[in-house]
């Protein structure tokens, strides 16, 4: 009978692409990684692994492998979710993955919450881009993320993941109260301005960009930081102008004029847990919790 553990190591060279990254998720030594792979080899008596360069790359027989593992590991955690629901108390650890802007908006009420109503339930949280974080709990590393979605950008799906919509905000042009920039009041008007924005790569980067050049203009990005924090305060110091999503306002004061842009465009904030263990009670019990925190978050006026 094949082990489960190497097959399981298998997949995981198959998913994150290096031995080493294998070792690092799993908290093993390459070494060892390399042992029980070698070991799997024997097992089934055909060659797993071939030498491309620097790196090790899968067979055709490997990938057989691989596509059964990942269903016996969908059947187990369906099997783990189960088990959980048949027992009269929600416990255990959901691991969540969390964008800053939802990190500081919702999950300070959510964990306040999950502690007084669901406290066997231990909530692990780590901040993560959303595509980073997708991928990342599809490969195991966590149970639940919190993700967003820009208007006309869809978030990377993944086909063991489901998409289950949480709440949504409106994105409006932030600029400075005083200062060169203040008499500002439309995005055209801040083609002479200078703009702060997260990095290339990044969705909110990309669709303001196009924001911008909607409006005529290609943005003079002098500042870069996925920082949203330092954000406002380039803007509230009379620095920059930016595009920002209404969640980062709250449980704060606006320092800056908000202004609603005419499409009225609006982000998309969901969860995405594996489907195989989304039912499990304190997976459940997370989502119900976000949103309740969700729907008491307050929106700040527009201008």
């Amino acid at each position: 009978m094949l082990d489960l553990r190497r097959l399981r190591l298998l997949r995981e060279l198959k998913i994150r692409g290096t031995l080493a990254d294998v070792a690092e998720a799993l908290n093993y030594s390459p070494s060892s990684v390399s042992q029980q792979l070698a070991l799997l080899e024997k097992e089934v008596g055909v060659e797993l692994l071939r030498k491309a360069g620097r790196r090790v790359v899968l067979t055709a027989q490997a990938e057989v492998l691989v596509a059964h593992t990942a269903e016996l590991l969908e059947t187990l955690e369906r099997a783990e979710a189960d088990l959980a629901a048949s027992l009269t108390t929600v416990s255990g650890t959901v691991r969540v993955a969390v964008f800053q802007s939802a990190a500081l908006a919702l999950m300070p009420g959510a964990l306040t919450a999950m502690t007084r109503d669901y406290p066997d339930v231990r909530v692990e949280m780590v901040q993560r881009e959303p595509e980073t974080a997708l991928y990342e709990t599809f490969a195991r590393d966590f149970d639940l993320v919190i993700a967003e979605q820009y208007p006309g950008h869809a978030a990377p799906r993944h086909p063991e993941l489901d998409h289950v919509p949480l709440t949504e905000d409106a994105i409006r042009l932030a600029v400075p109260l005083a200062g060169d920039h203040a008499g500002i009041t439309t995005v055209a008007e801040a083609a002479a301005a200078a703009w702060v924005m997260e990095p290339r790569g990044a969705a909110s980067r990309h669709w303001a960009e196009q924001a911008c050049r909607r409006a005529g203009f290609e943005p003079d990005v002098r500042y870069e930081t996925a920082d949203l924090q330092a954000q406002i305060r380039l803007i509230e110091s009379g620095n920059a102008v930016a595009l920002m999503p209404d969640l980062v306002w709250t449980g704060r004061s606006v320092p800056v004029q908000l202004l609603g842009l005419g499409e009225s465009p609006r982000r998309s904030i969901f969860t995405s847990a594996r489907r195989a263990g989304a039912q499990r009670p304190a997976v459940l019990a997370v989502r119900e919790v976000l949103g309740r925190a969700a729907s008491d978050v307050r929106r700040p006026p527009s201008s």
